[in-house]
């Protein structure tokens, strides 16, 4: 039996059974749509993660007391310039933060201010969007200027930034002059949001909002990822050397990259929890491919039968429902990517990041064959290995 006649075949005995075959694919258009779906969700929340840390330097270390209130011995600017004698850390800086009212017109918040040095900005990824940064001459001349995060500056001007540039605002009471807007950079890693918060000179910090309060966190830069552990090791010995009363054990070592790792962690959990559930719905539809396929043999037997006793042989006898199998396999899988494609904008509708990827097709359609491979061989191979005398007595 040539090929083409043996498709033929198959699409006549596909199209005489509209009702059954589309109930059998339907498990299969399910089955792949759900892993194409998964695939794309799991795509999506990886580059929702990775874009969420994107201004963020994983290779960023912070040292801050262990817990709330005071410390044995806590940290000071001068810890800062010690921890760059290690020759795994690039940069080191200290970070004052308080909370307090932040006022500007009729507006309020109570926000988070850090009182920064200069280079704590280019160091930790803060790029300006309008005005100017801070800069060596605001620390040295004691300057009472401030850079506000995107969310703080949209906060405090109901939406229009633009206006508060070269405004005053007052902080803890305190009038300061706006000389810029940082550009929106989402989760700092541990250090809270950048966005929220309002920056001004760490000598200001100091000497104005916090006085005696004013026990700095370290911001440390590792020379690179390969150097975050041997940096972490460097901060722990330095500060059992400097900090003889409570040591480093006084302290909290954080690295921002940790974090990073477990975001993605655990975004590719729930794409496998999610594409396990997907394969269990294949495997089902698959067992109902399976079971039609045993009905086919069975109400096809004189069929069969007649086909062997004029000579075909028993490869095309298996071929012939294999290929059924599997053309209902595939598609029912071409259609199952369709549809996914199409509830891409949906789900973005509900704000669950999905994003189609070749890899959702290809799994998508390998899946949905394999399936038809799989649960259809064993029926093909029972269609193929009928007796052809008791085929066409079979009534």
């Amino acid at each position: 039996m040539r090929l083409k006649q043996l498709i033929k075949l198959i699409l006549t005995n596909i199209s005489h059974n509209k009702t059954r075959t589309f109930l059998t694919t339907l498990g299969v258009i399910v089955g792949t749509a759900t892993i194409f779906l998964v695939v794309a969700i799991g795509k999506g929340s990886e580059d929702q993660v990775n874009a969420q840390y994107s201004r963020l330097n994983v290779g960023t270390i912070m040292i801050s007391a262990a817990q709330r209130g005071s410390v044995a011995d806590p940290l000071t600017k001068d810890d800062a310039a010690q921890l760059m004698e290690s020759a795994n850390i690039a940069e080191a800086y200290p970070v004052l933060r308080g909370q307090g009212d932040i006022n500007y017109t009729n507006y309020s918040s109570r926000s988070s201010y850090q009182a920064i040095l200069p280079g704590f900005q280019d160091s930790n990824n803060l790029v300006i969007e309008q005005g100017r940064a801070l800069e060596e001459e605001d620390e040295e001349k004691k300057s009472r200027v401030a850079v506000l995060g995107a969310e703080l500056a949209h906060l405090l001007t109901d939406g229009n930034p633009s206006e508060i540039v070269g405004q005053s605002i007052s902080i803890s009471g305190r009038k300061f002059e706006v000389i810029g807007i940082f550009e929106r950079v989402g989760d700092a890693g541990g250090q809270g949001s950048y966005d929220d918060s309002a920056f001004i000179a760490y000598t200001v910090g100091e000497k104005y909002l916090l006085g005696t309060r004013a026990n700095p966190t370290i911001i440390v830069q590792a020379t690179g990822l390969d150097t975050v552990q041997a940096a972490i090791d460097d901060i722990t010995f330095i500060l059992d050397e400097t900090h003889r009363i409570g040591g480093s054990q006084q302290f909290r070592i954080f690295d921002a990259g940790s974090r990073l790792a477990a975001a993605q962690e655990t975004a590719r959990t729930m794409s496998l929890l999610l594409l396990a559930v997907a394969v269990v719905v294949l495997i089902v539809s698959g067992i109902g491919i399976m079971n039609v396929m045993f009905v086919t043999v069975k109400e096809r037997t004189k069929e069969i039968g007649t086909l062997k006793a004029i000579g075909a042989k028993r490869k095309e006898i298996l071929s012939q429902f294999l290929i059924e199998a599997v053309i209902i396999s595939l598609v029912g899988g071409v259609i199952g990517v369709i549809i996914g494609f199409v509830t891409i904008p949906m789900l973005s509708y509900f704000e669950l990041p999905a994003v189609a990827s070749v890899n959702g097709v290809f799994l998508g359609l390998v899946f949905s064959v394999v399936t038809g491979v799989f649960f259809g061989f064993y029926p093909a191979y029972k269609a193929a290995d009928l007796n052809p005398i008791e085929a066409l007595r079979y009534e």
